[in-house]
């Protein structure tokens, strides 16, 4: 176990994992996509290295989902009770946008930012000390820490 780590886990508690760092950074996503899929208002994903996230046991199961984009959309979710864990957009397999309630401690982690609020569901209030966009945010420099821009930048994004 690492001194700085972070444990989750899905419903049935067959999968469990640790995060090994803390997310480069966190979404409130609002998109019409992230609801459905979710079957929730909104979902919060912590960005991160897919090297800081340590299975510890059990498997995920990849599905492959449409997107709005057109680029690959993959959500892994336990193979044993289909819990979403997280999802590798763009195929890119270096980095995953974990959905943060499924550690141990959701409280943890809060939003850095809402994005796609043109979205929101009109009963959902965001609080406004954090940053909120109609879409995705303009520039990673806004909302990125420099920190984590250069984690970003080691994974050649």
């Amino acid at each position: 176990m690492h001194a700085n780590s972070w444990p989750g886990g899905c419903c049935c508690t067959r999968l469990r994992y640790r995060l090994k760092a803390e997310p480069m950074v966190v979404h409130c996503c609002h998109c019409t996509q992230c609801q459905r899929m979710t079957g929730s208002g909104f979902v919060v994903n912590g960005v991160i290295e897919t090297s800081n996230v340590e299975i510890e046991t059990g498997s995920l199961k990849p599905f492959r989902l449409p997107s709005e984009t057109g680029r690959p959309l993959i959500v892994y979710r336990c193979a044993d009770c289909g819990t979403d864990i997280c999802t590798d957009y763009g195929a890119r397999e270096t980095m995953i946008f974990l959905r943060m309630t499924t550690l141990d401690d959701p409280k943890r982690f809060g939003p850095d930012v809402h994005i796609f609020t043109r979205s929101k569901l009109p009963w959902v209030s965001l609080p406004p000390q954090v940053p909120a966009y109609e879409g995705f945010y303009p520039a990673f420099e806004e909302v990125w820490t420099s920190e984590a821009l250069q984690r970003r930048r080691a994974l050649g994004f």
